[in-house]
């Protein structure tokens, strides 16, 4: 028979939101009438932009026509035009990044969980806790020796390095998820130039940069001087620009990343990175990429921050709800998410259950993040305007 690997067997039974669905479903049958308000899985409710759907709309109309037709795209990593934008849109915000350096994805999530491919599994990977799941959990399944850096109340949930401990790979994410945290420039430069010293690579998720407002927070890892010898950054358009139900993103694997394998000869990481995708993905459809590239315009840039602004309002309902109730909370700011204490020492289950049980509103226990996420709770931004409020509503009538 099979061996298996069992390395998935060290993994929860089951993954956070599948717990939170089945909370959820036990709760309608118990309280089929019940109103429940949700705000816990960070998926986006407004309609994508005008000018990106027409532009989908033209893709699928060449799809149509033997003229315009397409079939595989040459390269694997994304239609140049894509790829150009994407440049573009870094360069205005002050990061340089070519075009042959970025690939074009399915989102974030999958190049989050399929870049260790390329990594070996003796290497010890540094994640901040809380940390996104597939963070922990795609490195768990190779059976890699997981370190942590605490990021707690103390420090702002922003986990720095600490100089005695060796890593080889590092996960940041700012603006953090969960705790809606951002690094400052210094901060990044300290993790640069922990990476630089450990002859590390940082694999950085920017999937929330366009909700950053504050002009002197980076919003790439690429805004730092001596990043792109030792980073690779992914971002996903799913926030950004709504594409949760379309599914694209980019991950930019700068031409100077090298390392040196076992017998002592330069490797590039992004040929790596390269031959693995020709060999287990297909790249991501002619008219999403064309949607894609129509976020990146003028007109596209200013119809997702109307959205963004939506949302960015949600944020401040609820910290402003958060501050009136004397709730201690990061994010909010240059973040979708809100990252709050649970009121009289509570657990997060427990806390949840709360919240489910007596005003029919759904968070995300923090624990689900990691052991530093006992005792928080994520409350996310992205739901309707009127629906928030009725959430804060109940909250601050459960909690005052």
């Amino acid at each position: 028979m099979p061996q298996l690997n069992e390395n998935f067997l060290k993994l929860e039974k089951n993954y956070l939101f599948i717990n939170i669905a089945k909370k959820i479903n036990a709760f309608k049958e118990k309280n089929p009438d019940a109103d429940i308000i949700r705000m816990g899985i960070g998926d986006v409710t407004l309609p994508i932009a005008p000018v990106v759907i027409e532009a989908m709309k033209r893709g699928c109309d060449e799809m149509g026509a033997k003229e315009t037709f397409r079939g595989y795209e040459d390269s694997g990593t994304g239609y140049d035009f894509l790829k150009d934008a994407i440049s573009r849109y870094y360069a205005s915000f002050g990061a340089e990044v070519k075009p042959s350096e970025i690939r074009i994805n399915d989102g974030a999530k999958s190049d989050c969980g399929n870049i260790v491919d390329i990594f070996g599994n003796d290497n010890v990977v540094l994640i901040t806790d809380p940390a996104y799941p597939v963070y922990v959990d795609s490195n768990l399944m190779c059976g890699r020796k997981i370190i942590y850096a605490d990021s707690n109340e103390e420090n702002g949930f922003a986990a720095m390095p600490d100089e005695s401990v060796h890593a080889d790979i590092i996960y940041l994410c700012s603006p953090n998820n969960p705790t809606g945290s951002v690094y400052t420039r210094e901060q990044l430069e300290k993790w640069v130039a922990y990476a630089k010293k450990n002859n590390a690579v940082i694999i950085y998720d920017s999937a929330y940069e366009a909700f950053i407002t504050d002009k002197e927070i980076p919003r790439s890892i690429f805004c730092i001087e001596g990043a792109k010898s030792c980073a690779i950054e992914m971002c996903s358009l799913s926030k950004t620009a709504g594409f949760t139900g379309m599914r694209c993103g980019y991950t930019v694997i700068p031409e100077e990343l090298k390392f040196t394998a076992s017998d002592g000869t330069e490797v590039s990481v992004a040929q790596l990175w390269g031959r693995r995708q020709g060999s287990k993905f297909n790249g991501v459809s002619y008219p999403v990429q064309c949607a894609a590239a129509a976020v990146f315009t003028d007109e596209g840039l200013a119809q997702i921050h109307e959205n963004i602004a939506y949302y960015q309002e949600n944020a401040h309902i609820i910290a402003e709800t958060l501050n009136k109730l004397g709730v201690k909370f990061t994010g909010g700011v240059n973040s979708p998410y809100i990252w709050l204490k649970c009121p009289n020492n509570m657990k997060s289950w427990d806390f949840f259950d709360l919240l489910l049980e007596k005003i029919a509103v759904v968070g995300t226990p923090g624990a689900g993040f990691g052991k530093n996420g006992e005792g928080w709770f994520r409350l996310t931004a992205f739901g309707d305007r009127q629906r928030t409020i009725e959430a804060m509503k109940r909250l601050e009538t459960l909690l005052a």
